[in-house]
């Protein structure tokens, strides 16, 4: 007798803790959110957020109290997040002064969170909850404790960060005002760190992050890198036609205009085909040194082009008429930018450090070595003349890049990989994934 086929199991019902997560925002905000839609593709998803995304969760079509629940912390994270904004200099800076703070104002969210759906939590409603955003491993969940207690799984992560300041870099660390995360390892000695550590899945953004995880708790981490796009978003494709019958290198650079993002050295490193015009760059973003980047650009007349901010779908208009990602950041965490622009075809050039590093392979861009600024320069310089001379390497490489992101980095196949997680710390799975093969 033929036996009946199992039924197939229900989806997973997953509180997600995602305290900033908004669609109209970049950054740690669109990571939140995008991590949190492509779940509830997959899963039961109720998102617990911070009053500040309610309006957009409502304008991007979610109803509250079934899709979502906005907790207001305001009272807390309001003056809190402004004494982070006066001391950190603003305009985006002091990004380490900033988390400093908020591991003051974040455990009072996860306080309000606890104190509405705790019950819920203790009496079997959610069959997991995992705490998405804040990305940064320096913030401890108060939560990950008690639902240890209750006997319910807690997934931690994505985290990522703690990447150091290279060396000879120090002038930009100042210009960052960064002088804290010199100290940024004191975190390791907050109340809340060991329980939040305990928790039954970690899910570690980038080597970096795993590597400061303590070895006891390894076993329980998985490496998963935190950006992945939407092909909604990044559906253009880049055209080599022009470059490959002899045209300039076109190179573009996406990001904000602040001194870590490197776009200095990239003129610099750049300036000889810029001039002699066999390359041409298309500079996207904004942000405190647009004015002298401009300066410095100057003389190298219409083959830079200066763009200011842009949306998304305005940002890939133009990539997308590229054919090269220069990116010469030098400290990234995560590099989101780098998977946008590998979407729409474009081969990435990056420096050999941190997140884009992780994300880019050797048939899929090209890595210039961290060193001096001088050395960096010079391998940028050395770099780009290489992509001028060989644009059949340089369209190879693109099309490897967008079919890497395509195989791993789709918000879809993310949301896949972390189910692939739930299985494994509800038991339905018996071993713990490696999608990387460095778990």
């Amino acid at each position: 007798m033929t036996q009946a086929p199992s039924p197939p199991a229900r989806p997973y019902r997953v509180l997600v803790v995602a305290e900033a997560a908004n669609p109209e925002w970049v950054s740690v905000p669109l990571v939140g959110w995008s991590m949190a839609r492509a779940l509830a593709e997959v899963a039961d998803v109720h998102i617990v957020t911070q009053i500040r995304n309610r309006d957009a969760f409502l304008r991007a079509g979610l109803v509250e109290g079934q899709d979502f629940t906005a907790i207001d912390s305001e009272a807390l994270a309001r003056p809190l997040w402004k004494l982070g904004e006066k001391l950190s200099g603003g305009a985006g800076r002091g990004w380490t002064i900033q988390q400093a703070i908020n591991t003051i104002s974040y455990p009072f969210f996860e306080h309000l969170v606890w104190r509405q759906f705790g019950p819920r939590i203790a009496a079997g409603a959610f069959d997991i909850v995992h705490r998405i955003t804040p990305l940064s491993p320096v913030q401890q969940s108060p939560i990950a404790a008690k639902c240890r207690r209750a006997g319910v799984p807690f997934v931690l992560g994505l985290i990522n960060g703690g990447v150091p300041w290279p060396k000879g870099f120090e002038a930009e660390m100042a210009k960052e005002n960064e002088w804290l995360s010199k100290l940024r390892g004191l975190y390791r000695a907050l109340p809340g760190r060991q329980g939040t550590l305990r928790a039954d899945a970690i899910l570690a953004g980038s080597r970096q992050t795993l590597r400061d995880i303590p070895p006891k708790h390894h076993g329980r981490c998985i490496y998963l890198p935190e950006n992945a796009i939407d092909p909604a978003r990044f559906w253009r494709r880049a055209d080599h036609a022009a470059t490959l019958a002899g045209g300039p290198l076109r190179a573009c650079f996406i990001g904000r205009l602040v001194p870590l993002k490197g776009v200095d050295m990239l003129l610099s490193a750049a300036a000889p085909l810029l001039a002699s015009g066999r390359m041409t760059l298309d500079i996207i973003g904004d942000g405190p040194m647009a004015g002298p980047l401009q300066s410095q650009a100057a003389e190298l007349g219409e083959a830079v082009r200066f763009h200011g901010w842009k949306k998304h779908e305005q940002v890939q208009d133009i990539a997308s008429s590229c054919t090269v990602l220069t990116f010469p950041s030098i400290r990234e965490f995560g590099g989101g930018v780098v998977l946008e622009a590998m979407a729409l075809g474009l081969c990435p050039v990056v420096i050999d450090y941190a997140g884009p590093a992780e994300l880019v392979t050797e048939t899929t861009g090209f890595k210039v070595p961290i060193g001096p600024r001088d050395a960096v320069i010079a391998g940028l310089a050395a770099q780009l003349i290489h992509l001028a001379d060989h644009p059949a390497e340089v369209a190879q490489k693109a099309e490897a890049a967008r079919a890497r992101v395509e195989g791993f980095f789709t918000w879809q196949r993310k949301a896949e990989q972390v189910v692939g997680v739930y299985d494994w710390v509800t038991h339905r799975a018996a071993s713990k994934p490696d999608f990387f093969g460095i778990s």
